[in-house]
């Protein structure tokens, strides 16, 4: 039977404010993890993506903050622009809704570093950003860590990489020495959780679910058609299913450009996003998604991770990936909040075997389809003399 929030040990504030969001029972990742981050005990959270672990981390921090002090009380170290966004906008929607007045500001890289100096003298008590700037910050004396209570790492199987280990460690060195440190993310490997031990003191470990799983109200289709038809084919699909929102992937940023063009040349609301886009005009993108203006997102798996966008109905796959892992977290955007979704691969003859390995690890079934007139129908093998006329007639 699952649990309330005041039965989790928050305050009536908080869950009068999640109310407001139309947020009324806890996931399971909210239900375990909330006692223990309320009890400012250390947590390697693992749970898939769209469960809610942002609000499993945020609720425990907001009901610790003292407001009346002026201090910087929690840092949310982020992998990407987009994710550090969105957990800053979430902050920002929890304190209104439940009038906490705990104030919050994103201190990003590449972004005017005068702008993030002025947002620190409206004394945030929580800053959410990337590991880089938030330590040159601190560094510069301009970003006060020696009273932070609590270190969120967020996707922490990105942000506990080689690339990042040594920021991340350089920040928690600057804080205090009883400090309670978060690690969230969706997958967590094992070489994660022993570097993650040796930052963290005794964390607990919650694991929720099963990571192989996709969910079950994700139907999978695919189409398979030649490399120069797959555009073609996509637009054909688009118009037959008539997408509210839907997310197109590809695997090489340097084709989203290419393809958000040829979709917008033929009169679809589309936008793309991509590891090395401008900071503003991806934020453009993703409002203009978010908020309904546009109807397609075009986007690389870089780019889409960590993002969190409500109401996607349709996933396709305009290039198949290359592992299952990445099939799971593109087609896990769909489907949210007990929706229902629709996974769409778009083949050629060599991507088959890609698409047997999903069915296989992921122990579901992918529909191979036909598109005629604008009707999607289930594929028929062409008979034996219908297969020799046709490459006749080539």
């Amino acid at each position: 039977m699952e649990k309330l929030f005041n039965e989790l040990g928050l305050k009536e504030n908080l869950i009068e404010g999640l109310i407001k969001q139309g947020i009324e029972s806890p996931t399971e990742i909210q239900e375990k993890a909330i006692p223990i981050g309320l009890a400012g005990l250390d947590i390697i959270g693992e749970s898939e993506t769209g469960t809610g672990k942002t609000l499993a981390y945020l609720l425990p921090i907001f009901q610790k903050i003292d407001v009346t002090s002026k201090d910087i009380q929690a840092i949310i170290l982020a992998p990407t622009h987009e994710l550090a966004m969105q957990i800053h906008k979430q902050i920002e929607l929890l304190s209104a809704n439940s009038g906490s007045n705990v104030k919050s500001t994103s201190i990003i890289g590449n972004v005017n570093i005068k702008r993030q100096l002025e947002s620190l003298k409206e004394k945030p008590h929580i800053v959410v950003g990337s590991a880089g700037r938030i330590l040159e910050l601190i560094t510069m004396k301009k970003l006060k860590s020696h009273f932070v209570k609590t270190i969120v790492i967020d996707e922490g199987d990105r942000m506990i990489d080689e690339d990042n280990i040594e920021g991340v460690k350089s920040i928690i060195k600057t804080t205090l020495r009883d400090r309670q440190i978060m690690i969230f993310s969706a997958t967590i490997s094992l070489k994660v959780v022993e570097i993650a031990k040796t930052l963290m003191k005794d964390p607990e470990i919650i694991k929720v679910g099963d990571k192989s799983v996709v969910n079950p109200n994700i139907e999978h289709i695919y189409f398979v058609v030649e490399q120069r038809d797959k555009l073609t084919l996509l637009r054909k699909l688009i118009s037959a299913t008539n997408p509210e929102k839907a997310i197109i992937f590809i695997n090489k940023s340097d084709e989203v450009e290419i393809t958000t063009s040829k979709l917008s040349y033929h009169g679809l609301k589309v936008e793309g996003i991509h590891g090395s886009s401008d900071k503003e005009n991806r934020k453009k993108a993703l409002e203009d998604f978010n908020e309904g203006k546009i109807q397609l997102l075009v986007a690389s798996d870089l780019a889409a991770r960590g993002l969190d966008i409500a109401g996607v109905t349709h996933i396709f796959n305009l290039d198949i990936p290359e592992n299952s892992k990445d099939y799971l977290h593109r087609v896990g955007r769909t489907a949210r909040m007990g929706r229902r979704g629709l996974a769409l691969s778009i083949a050629v003859e060599r991507e088959l075997d890609l698409i047997k390995s999903y069915e296989k690890d992921f122990n579901i079934e992918i529909l191979q389809m036909d598109i005629a007139r604008g009707m999607i129908s289930p594929h028929r093998e062409m008979p034996q003399f219908e297969k020799r006329r046709a490459k006749k007639e080539k």
